[in-house]
């Protein structure tokens, strides 16, 4: 009881927080930025580890330049993540601009649901804000539950403020079938970590073995979906586009685990062109793969 009361406490300072103006939380993560990277050393090691054995060629000076943008900008997204919180319709609008909101109509006009696979790149906490309200059909965000119940449930009732549905990953395809005869958009973070008992398929992803949720290949059988790649990019300091860009417009006719192959060389590619936006302090690479991994379905 006393752990639910400091959390429930907790969730009302953030939203206090979020009331505050844009350009006096920039301040904070200014300020932010300098207690995390150069006072606490906030997961500078996990970050230094992943980007040497994901950028291998690159020179230490880059990497460095790569990890002091990232502190940079992980200082701005958590500030921007409070204060979507509280964020009005009109300010999401103004600071997330979908750039061609016709694809989903398109493919909607021709009986398809959607399967959207994005990666945790740029602000996608405001970008659930910006899902809520892009449609009229039935918007589902895929979430992995957190260990803190009241904070899940919190930063949930954020998300979907505006229109979309949060389904747990657990419940994931139930729902897909429930939904079966309705026309959807359903979006999944396709770079989460699986458990263990999960990982049971490894990619060669950014120079390293990595394990990989099916489920985007999964769902998209199941209904027959399109697939398309929800990309984030930022344009200035808190405004940013989001895109769709199509993936696979006929699952049926692809081979076993190609769909995930398309998804995760999509997210590389995007995390190539901008990396510090991507999010390196996660341990992503703490399952490895059996011995004798060579790139392909581990059994």
């Amino acid at each position: 009881m006393i752990k639910k009361g400091l959390s429930r406490l907790g969730t009302f300072f953030l939203y206090l927080v979020s009331l505050l103006p844009f350009w006096f939380l920039y301040l904070i993560a200014d300020l932010l930025y300098v207690i995390l990277y150069y006072i606490t050393g906030y997961r500078r090691k996990v970050v230094q580890e992943n980007l040497r054995n994901s950028f291998p060629e690159k020179t230490e000076t880059e990497r460095k330049a790569i990890e002091k943008k990232y502190f940079m900008y992980m200082a701005d997204l958590m500030i921007e993540s409070i204060k979507s919180v509280s964020m009005s319709r009109k300010s999401v609008e103004k600071r997330m601009i979908c750039t061609n909101p016709e694809m989903l109509e398109h493919y909607f006009g021709q009986g398809r649901s959607i399967i959207a696979a994005a990666g945790h790149y740029a602000n996608w906490e405001m970008a659930c804000l910006s899902f809520g309200f892009l449609t009229t059909r039935r918007r589902m965000i895929v979430y992995k539950p957190q260990s803190n119940e009241v904070f899940t449930d919190f930063f949930n009732r954020t998300r979907s403020r505006f229109g979309a549905t949060m389904i747990s990953m657990r419940q994931t395809l139930r729902k897909m079938i429930e939904f079966k005869n309705e026309l959807t958009i359903t979006v999944l973070a396709s770079d989460q970590t699986p458990t263990r008992e999960d990982a049971k398929y490894f990619i060669e992803f950014l120079n390293q073995p990595t394990a990989v949720f099916l489920g985007v290949e999964k769902l998209t059988k199941v209904v027959n979906s399109v697939v398309i790649f929800y990309r984030i990019d930022l344009v200035k300091r808190g405004h940013y586009t989001y895109t769709f860009v199509p993936l696979v417009e006929e699952p049926e006719k692809t081979k076993p685990y190609e769909i995930t192959e398309i998804h995760v060389r999509y997210l590389e590619q995007l995390i190539r062109e901008k990396p510090e936006y991507w999010l390196w302090s996660h341990r992503r690479w703490k399952i490895k793969p059996p011995e004798g991994f060579n790139s392909s379905l581990v059994q």
